[in-house]
């Protein structure tokens, strides 16, 4: 008697699979979301094909097919190695209202441009979110009416495709993969199965027909992308859109890329005319250096191999309670702890005042490297004695106060003394370049620290 073949369940919120049904998901905690799904064919059950293409020595394979094309946003090339590879898939994931969608209607008005001046097929722009009107509303406010941009409101899968087969783009735009529908698939719009189905499907466009394709991805409450973790396999290319919606700033790192390294973040200011790149966005992160005022001090942190300076900002006054810690923009556990040397090796009565630390423009110092100088902002403004000017400080603070070096100082002080500070606080044993363009004052401790740039206090 033949064996019936066993049941499958999956879940439609992360993709689990079990053979038994279950209320709950063992994997992401959701309710009533395991449905049964077709038990997938035996290995033993295919029949094998004839190969669509003869296997050829890897020296006989053509290299030029992988050649990299600038899109025409420089900082987004730069976290994409380069450009857009013919056949890849590009996955941009961010919060919603965040930009992106603004950020590839850019992108594709000016591959539109580039087409029409080299004389290839137009640029096909998919948005499943919303009409044609409101895209073209997009597009007027920031400058993106290119004819060779062909825009198509669809929602369907298969009239996707048909829209693929009747333009043959340079390049497709799907905003977002969430919204379109496979008709053969299960589920709803945005579900496991649909929205692995429809990736799997455009992944299969792309590299038959060496067409580059930008998809937007949604991002779950946690910030992880949504839809399956395999999601991420099918692609070639996944880069992260991050930003404060009360910042201005906003940055694009690739957490996957096969085509380049996964180290590069570029930057963008959200504008009321759209979305514009900024090769040194030092200004978002930097108040006026002509004021000396107590509690604030400079480090230089780094995205990826990217230098950017970040300033520091320190607040101690008098508590009327129980003693409160502030932070923004900066770890709050290296805070504590840089309160906690403070008040321990130096002496200061950090357990008797409210302490605030925050950055400006938006930025984020939640590296080691930051130390310093939340110590430094945290002690002027203990001492209500502003710093000495031009000062920089990185390093890494140790409970026993001890300076601590950290990675990447050459750049470091490279990117510092180009944006003209004069004097860089870094610990004593670091490796200090021979030719550094800046006046380092290596320091052992932060006491030491201290008496480097509060001469009044040596």
């Amino acid at each position: 008697m033949a064996k019936a073949p066993a049941q499958t369940f999956q879940c439609t919120n992360c993709g689990y699979v079990t053979h038994k049904w279950v209320g709950q998901c063992p994997e992401c905690g959701e309710w009533a979301t395991l449905q049964e799904v077709a038990a997938p064919v035996s290995s033993a059950q295919r029949p094998a094909l004839a190969p669509s293409s003869p296997a050829l020595p890897i020296t006989e394979v053509a290299a030029t097919a992988s050649t990299k094309r600038p899109t025409g946003v420089p900082e987004l090339d730069r976290v994409l190695g380069g450009g857009l590879v013919p056949g890849a898939v590009i996955l941009l994931a961010g919060e919603p209202g965040v930009g992106k969608s603004t950020l590839l209607l850019d992108v594709a008005a000016r591959a539109a441009e580039q087409a029409t001046a080299n004389g290839e097929p137009p640029v096909l722009y998919v948005t499943g979110e919303e009409s044609a009107s409101q895209v073209r509303s997009r597009a007027e406010r920031i400058g993106a009416m290119v004819p060779a941009l062909r825009l198509a409101a669809e929602s369907d899968l298969s009239r996707v495709i048909g829209h693929v087969e009747s333009t043959r783009p340079s390049l497709l735009v799907v905003d977002s993969v969430q919204t379109i529908v496979d008709p053969t698939a299960e589920g709803g719009a945005g579900g496991t199965t649909q929205v692995k189905a429809v990736t799997a499907a455009l992944v299969n466009v792309a590299k038959t027909r060496n067409l580059p394709v930008l998809l937007v991805g949604h991002v779950t409450k946690d910030g992880s992308i949504a839809g399956p973790r395999m999601l991420e396999h099918l692609v070639d290319v996944v880069c992260q859109f991050e930003g404060d919606r009360h910042s201005r700033l906003r940055m694009v790192r690739a957490v996957k890329n096969r085509y380049g390294a996964t180290d590069e973040v570029g930057c963008f200011e959200l504008t009321d005319t759209g979305i514009v790149g900024l090769p040194d966005p030092s200004g978002l992160f930097l108040s006026s250096r002509n004021l000396t005022v107590p509690g604030t001090c400079v480090t230089m942190t780094l995205e990826g191999r990217r230098p950017m300076p970040v300033e520091v900002q320190g607040l101690v006054v008098p508590t009327s309670g129980r003693p409160q810690r502030t932070t923004n923009g900066v770890a709050y556990p290296r805070v504590a702890l840089t309160i906690a040397v403070l008040q321990s090796r130096l002496g200061f009565p950090l357990d008797q005042r409210d302490v605030f630390v925050s950055t400006v423009g938006g930025a984020h110092a939640t590296e080691p490297a930051a130390d310093v100088a939340v110590a430094l902002a945290l002690a002027s403004a203990a001492m209500d004695l502003p710093l000495a000017p031009g000062v920089i400080a990185i390093g890494e603070v140790a409970l026993t106060g001890e300076l601590r070096p950290v990675s990447g100082l050459a750049h470091r002080l490279s990117e510092a003394a180009r944006l003209g500070f004069t004097t860089a606080v870094v610990p004593a044993s670091s490796e200090i370049p021979s030719k550094a363009s800046i006046r380092t004052r290596p320091c052992t401790d932060i006491k030491e620290a201290m008496q480097a740039v509060l001469p009044t206090q040596a």
